[in-house]
C-alpha cells in the first residue's frame, strides 16, 4: 500500500501526488524530470543573457522574447522543486501556507504566459500588417507599459485564489491528485459550498486564457489575409516562417490548458494518470520547448547563441 494511503487526515498539511501506483519506480521517474528542470533553466537563461548582451537583439520581438523566457524561468522554479521532492525524497507533504503560496505563484505566472503569447501575437501581426509603423507603434517604453499592465493584471485575478481557499475546513483528504497546488484541486477538498470558487475559477479563465487566444486566433487571422495578399511566394513564405516559433508556444501552452480546463470542470471521471500527464505538460511543456524551438527558429539568436559557445 502506498504511504499516501497510509497517511492519516491532517487538516494543516496537504499530501502531494506523484505517478499513483508507480512509487516503486520513482527515483527513475525522478531523471526525466531532473533533465527538463536542468534543460529547462539552462536554456531559458542563455536566452536572456545573450538577448541582454547584445546589443543587436534589443527590439520588440526580442524583448518580449525575454519576457517569455523570465516567465518560464519562474514557473520551472515554482513547481519542479516540489515533483523532485516528491520522486527522489517521498517527500509529499506541504504546508497549506506554503500550497497557498505555490498555487498562487502557479496562476499568476501562467496568466502572464497567455499575456506573454498575445504581445507576441501583437508584435508578429504588427509587423507583417503595418511593417512602416512597426518601429514607431512597440516603442520600448509602450512595451514596458504594457508588461507592467499585465503583470497587474496577473496579479489582480491570482491573488484572490488563497484567499478564497483559506476560508474553507478541509475534512474529506488532504491528498492532492497533482505534484503542486492549484485552486481546481484543493477546492474540491473543502467541506462546504464551492460554487463561489467554480464560478470565480471560470470568469477569470474566460476573461484571461480564453480571451488571450481568442485574440490570439484573430490576430492570426489577420496576419494570414495580409500574407495571402502578397504576390511573390518567397516573401509569403519567409512571413509565414517569422510566425512558426510563435505557433509553436500558442500550441504547447493553450492545448494541455484548455483539455485540464474541460476534464476538471466537465470530464471527472477521466483517468487520474491523463490529468496527472497534462498538468506536467502544461506547466513544464512550455519552459522546456520554448527555448528549443526559438533557439532553432531565429537565425540572429542561434548565431549568437553558436558564436558564445564557440568562444
Amino acid at each position: 500500500m502506498s504511504a499516501v494511503n497510509e497517511t492519516k487526515l491532517n487538516p494543516d498539511i496537504f499530501l502531494l501526488t506523484g505517478m499513483p501506483g508507480q512509487e516503486d519506480v520513482h527515483l527513475w521517474i525522478s531523471i526525466p524530470f531532473c533533465l527538463v528542470y536542468f534543460i529547462s533553466i539552462v536554456g531559458n537563461s542563455v536566452i536572456l543573457f545573450i538577448i541582454k548582451t547584445d546589443p543587436s537583439l534589443h527590439e520588440p520581438m526580442y524583448i518580449f522574447l525575454s519576457m517569455l523566457a523570465v516567465t518560464d524561468l519562474g514557473i520551472s522554479i515554482t513547481t519542479i522543486p516540489t515533483i523532485l521532492g516528491i520522486y527522489l525524497f517521498n517527500s509529499r507533504e506541504i504546508s497549506l501556507s506554503a500550497c497557498f503560496t505555490q498555487l498562487f505563484f502557479i496562476h499568476f505566472l501562467a496568466k502572464i504566459e497567455s499575456s506573454m503569447l498575445l504581445m507576441m501575437a501583437f508584435d508578429r501581426f504588427i509587423a507583417i500588417c503595418n511593417p512602416l509603423r512597426y518601429a514607431s507603434i512597440l516603442t520600448l517604453p509602450r512595451i514596458a507599459k504594457m508588461g507592467f499592465l499585465f503583470v497587474l493584471r496577473g496579479v489582480a485575478v491570482a491573488l484572490p485564489f488563497p484567499f478564497l481557499l483559506k476560508r474553507f475546513r478541509y475534512c474529506r483528504t488532504n491528498v492532492l491528485s497533482h505534484s503542486y497546488c492549484l485552486h481546481q484541486d484543493i477546492m474540491k477538498l473543502a467541506c462546504t459550498d464551492i460554487t463561489v470558487n467554480n464560478i470565480y475559477g471560470l470568469f477569470i479563465t474566460l476573461i484571461t486564457v480564453w480571451l488571450d487566444s481568442l485574440l490570439i486566433f484573430l490576430s492570426y487571422v489577420m496576419i494570414l489575409k495580409a500574407v495571402l495578399s502578397i504576390t511573390s511566394h518567397t516573401e509569403c513564405l519567409r512571413a509565414l516562417n517569422t510566425c512558426i516559433s510563435h505557433l509553436c508556444a500558442v500550441l504547447v501552452f493553450y492545448m494541455p490548458e484548455f483539455s485540464l480546463t474541460v476534464i476538471h470542470r466537465f470530464w471527472k471521471s477521466s483517468s487520474p494518470l491523463l490529468q496527472i500527464l497534462l498538468g506536467y505538460i502544461y506547466l513544464l511543456g512550455p519552459p522546456l520547448i520554448n527555448p528549443i524551438v526559438y533557439s532553432m527558429k531565429s537565425k540572429h539568436l542561434r548565431a549568437r547563441i553558436i558564436k558564445v559557445f564557440v568562444k
